[in-house]
């Protein structure tokens, strides 16, 4: 064999794409993948790597990153997003185009693909706006914005509220069988609304957004939906209606799919008492009935991918007063951690909770990666699965610290990752 070679040995591979979890040797040539399994031929002068029977996982895709570049690089940058992502084991960040400028034009798209070149450290695949300014009234030129380097389309944490604007989008996506991202949050119906609407808001003296608010947006899109036969994808959800309702449309064959943040799995609205803006997020936490709801989505088939949802806030954006607090929370560092806590604590199914951060990312999205297939690219994290830390906001990479998940416990450690079949990430 020719060129870099390394034999990561005495590891447990896990790979949903590939059905693949047995003890094993990852074999890397050339920054490829070039056998993986149980009966691998380590050639004698290659590089050995023993994991001492860690777990070797494909690499991460998350498939909601919002940053602060360009125009905001205060609260986060590609570079400082894309190092707290390389320490959770994601290889890949999807980044949001509700930046300052909007990326809705071609130009811009191929900024922020030269500028993650040259800065960051994971691979990183930009959607664009599906409306001009993220405004939600005039419709971007998806086909010059998908030559670019788009993989989707979407106004980020806004909703497009017009129907006959999403009716449009919707057509005209299906000709570049591009998908049209949705953020169901009805801004009428949501108001003043900063926090799940019940007994707990009324207690707290705050204004309440109901389920309705999300659940509204829904059933209109996927109406729309039918109409046009676009591809259709929902970012996050956060209620047990939504859960159900999207079920039936996918029993009904609708060609829809969702997401779900991993913080909307491990939290409910009681992590607001007190008033703690960190947890103050778009959609919000709602309460545990929602949150058990929406792990059974996970677990079934329903909700597609989980994602970090990452939005860092500065300081002084999230230490206002509730109702003026800004929403987010960081991430895509704790998003794999996330996803082991809840396996531990849940007996959910590890291959599921993985391919919804790596299989399914990539098919949705079209994209290389989600699989350590032989020929595939080596991206990669090394794990432990069962090794439990605490989250302490004020440790992770990113350059905000509005973790909701702060002071959590949470199991599943990274201890390296690679990108490429080099490695961005060792734990020191």
């Amino acid at each position: 064999m020719t060129g870099l070679t390394r034999a990561f040995t005495n590891a447990r591979l896990i790979d949903p794409s590939q059905k693949l979890d047995e003890i094993g040797t990852l074999l890397i040539v050339d920054n490829q993948v070039a056998a993986i399994g149980k009966s691998v031929d380590v050639p004698a002068d290659c590089e050995i790597i023993d994991c001492q029977g860690k777990a070797i996982l494909p690499g991460l895709i998350d498939m909601q990153v919002f940053t602060g570049e360009p125009g905001e690089e205060h609260r986060e940058t590609l570079a400082t997003a894309s190092q707290a992502a390389a320490a959770g084991g994601v290889t890949a960040m999807v980044t949001m185009p509700n930046t300052n400028p909007v990326i809705d034009d071609a130009a811009l798209v191929d900024f922020i693909t030269r500028r993650a070149r040259d800065t960051a450290i994971v691979r990183v695949h930009p959607m664009a706006a599906l409306t001009k300014g993220c405004l939600g009234a005039h419709m971007t030129e998806f086909g010059l914005l998908r030559e670019a380097g788009a993989v989707a389309f979407t106004d980020g944490d806004r909703a497009v509220m017009n129907a006959l604007t999403m009716r449009r989008a919707l057509s005209y996506a299906a000709n570049f069988d591009a998908l049209i991202v949705q953020h169901a949050m009805d801004q009428d119906l949501q108001s003043a609304g900063v926090m799940h609407e019940g007994e707990l808001a009324t207690r707290l003296g705050l204004a309440g957004i109901p389920a309705a608010a999300e659940t509204t947006i829904i059933d209109r899109d996927l109406r729309l939906v039918e109409l046009t036969g676009g591809r259709y994808h929902i970012s996050q959800i956060s209620s047990a209606e939504s859960v159900e309702t999207i079920r039936a449309a996918k029993k009904r064959g609708v060609s829809v799919s969702c997401g779900v943040s991993a913080t909307h799995l491990m939290l409910n609205q009681n992590d607001v008492e007190n008033y703690r803006s960190f947890a103050k997020l778009s959609p919000p936490l709602r309460d545990e009935e929602d949150r058990l709801a929406l792990i059974l989505g996970v677990a079934d088939g329903t909700i597609d991918v989980v994602v970090s949802g990452h939005n860092p806030q500065d300081a002084e954006a999230k230490r206002q007063p509730f109702a003026q607090a800004a929403y987010g929370t960081v991430g895509v560092e704790t998003l794999l951690a996330g996803l082991l806590t809840l396996h531990h604590a849940n007996e959910l199914d590890l291959a599921t909770l993985l391919a919804c951060v790596t299989q399914r990312p990539a098919e949705l999205l079209g994209l290389k990666g989600g699989s350590l297939a032989v020929g595939d690219a080596a991206d990669f994290a090394i794990v432990d699965l069962g090794e439990p830390w605490i989250v302490d906001a004020s440790s992770l990479r990113s350059k905000s610290q509005n973790a909701a998940i702060d002071r959590r416990k949470v199991q599943g450690r990274v201890y390296a990752t690679y990108v490429n079949g080099e490695a961005v990430f060792t734990l020191s």
